[in-house]
């Protein structure tokens, strides 16, 4: 969306990543999502006297991975009290990283070519999880309040980016590439319906070259297109009421999905009202070198190395294919292209399957072998599957495993023979007079017209191919 006017939206995005370890951040209470409510708890992170946490080495781990993707400075930091009042926070305060966190700095190169820096990406601990029923689902109105800890001391990692973001396209490329980094890291699942990733986003509006404007943060968006579509309301929102003679209040506000409009939730916390002070019961955390070294080696190459390696690969890629591309990286199916390509088969086939047919299909992704996409794509490469066939083996293979040659016969997907197929195209020129005058007068299109008679009259049988070249051997 573009702004009215000269107006320009600012935007820096505040990333919550629950990470993927065994257990909580300070206890030894299993990390599992969907368990019975409140049976994942102890008394360290239901917060009663006398519990003492111990840090999960596991999760500063995760962390570093995180900063040395994002190219961040890993130094050593301390752990604070961020003390608030939430029914969800079993201990009326949140052990978190304040003014030294354990990444610093960084940026993330978005795909379209652009930079968002990274200001801090800090461990912290998770909240509970509430559950207001009645009403609207939201604790104003609701007639009663369930509290679900199992949640609470799961670690996360916060990554701050800068505000250097300019509109809800751009911020949502970010999230995404942010995403397909946590992933590959190993320090996250990415599964924003389950909240283990959950974005923050602060919002102002200036006119082109002045400084920042006031800030709203909407909170807890949890899909690509939340985001997009909050950040988008949200900054209209706030240059109409500037226009109108308002003034736009710090506040954190809420983004309602069903009606597409933001509201307002309290007044924007500051530092100080959080009266961070130092975590008694934890030391101060150094990494050595040596174990930074060890998580740097470790580390598979990023989205954005996967990315241009593919696109290498492919000779003057079409817009539709870098689109391709795209889809393929964020879905880590390139080793189905990869072994396709090194299979000599044509890079452009193999790419449209994996982008579109295992792109469709991921529940089943396990039952599919690369040997098996690479035989079934050698088949429709050979004329012996038609396009559709060669999709339908591709489905049932996704669907149950197999041998693609096996799951052919079984079908019935045989090729007509070139007499047959010479018949039917004369059939359906005799038929079809003024289609054919067309094509044989340079309208390219009709070839399509005459493919799809060709499939309805021989149930998909026919190679797309072989038609053209029967069609052009008569023009």
């Amino acid at each position: 969306m573009t702004l009215p006017g000269s107006w320009e939206m600012v935007v820096g995005l505040e990333v919550h990543t629950e990470l993927k370890t065994a257990t909580k951040m300070f206890c030894g209470c299993a990390n599992h999502f969907g368990a019975e409510p409140n049976t994942n708890v102890c008394p360290v992170c239901l917060g009663l006297p006398g519990s003492l946490p111990v840090l999960n080495e596991r999760a500063v781990e995760l962390a570093m991975a995180i900063g040395i993707a994002l190219h961040s400075t890993i130094a050593p930091s301390t752990f604070h009290r961020k003390n608030y009042f939430y029914p969800d926070m079993p201990k009326d305060f949140q052990i978190s990283q304040y003014d030294l966190p354990i990444n610093s700095g960084g940026y993330l190169d978005l795909p379209d070519g652009s930079r968002v820096s990274i200001e801090r990406a800090h461990l912290e601990e998770d909240t509970g999880k509430s559950t207001h029923l009645g009403g609207s689902g939201r604790i104003h109105g609701a007639d009663r309040s369930l509290v679900d800890y199992n949640r609470s001391g799961v670690p996360l990692v916060e990554i701050v980016s800068g505000p250097d973001i300019r509109s809800s396209a751009q911020a949502r490329a970010y999230a995404a590439e942010l995403r397909g980094i946590l992933i590959a890291t190993g320090a996250s699942d990415g599964r924003m319906e389950e909240g283990s990733m959950r974005i923050d986003a602060n919002v102002s509006v200036r006119k082109s070259g002045e400084p920042f404007g006031t800030r709203c943060e909407i909170k807890n968006l949890n899909s690509l297109r939340s985001l997009h579509r909050a950040i988008d309301y949200e900054a209209l929102r706030q240059v109409e009421l500037i226009e109108s003679g308002g003034v736009v209040r710090q506040e954190t506000r809420h983004w309602d999905e069903n009606l597409g409009v933001t509201s307002t939730m309290r007044t924007k916390e500051e530092a100080e009202d959080y009266r961070y002070f130092r975590e008694p019961d934890l030391v101060d955390l150094a990494p050595e070198q040596a174990w930074q070294d060890r998580i740097r080696l470790a580390l598979p190459p990023m989205p954005a190395e996967r990315r241009a390696a593919l696109k290498e690969r492919l000779i003057a890629p079409t817009p539709a294919q870098l689109d391709a591309v795209e889809v393929v990286i964020d879905l880590n199916l390139e080793q189905f292209v990869n072994a396709a390509i090194d299979a000599d088969i044509d890079p452009v086939l193999a790419l449209a399957r994996a982008a579109n047919e295992l792109a469709g299909g991921l529940e089943g992704i396990g039952n599919l072998t690369p040997e098996a996409f690479c035989a079934t794509l050698r088949l429709e490469q050979s004329g012996q599957l038609s396009a559709t066939q060669a999709k339908t083996v591709l489905g049932e293979l996704l669907a149950h495993g197999g041998e693609p040659g096996a799951i052919a016969a079984a079908k019935g997907f045989e090729q007509l023979s070139s007499d047959s197929l010479g018949s039917t195209v004369e059939s359906l020129i005799a038929q079809n007079p003024d289609e054919w005058a067309r094509y044989r007068e340079g309208d390219e299109k009709l070839a399509q017209f005459f493919i799809g008679q060709v499939m309805k009259l021989t149930k998909g049988k026919a190679n797309g191919k072989a038609v053209v070249a029967e069609l052009q051997s008569r023009r």
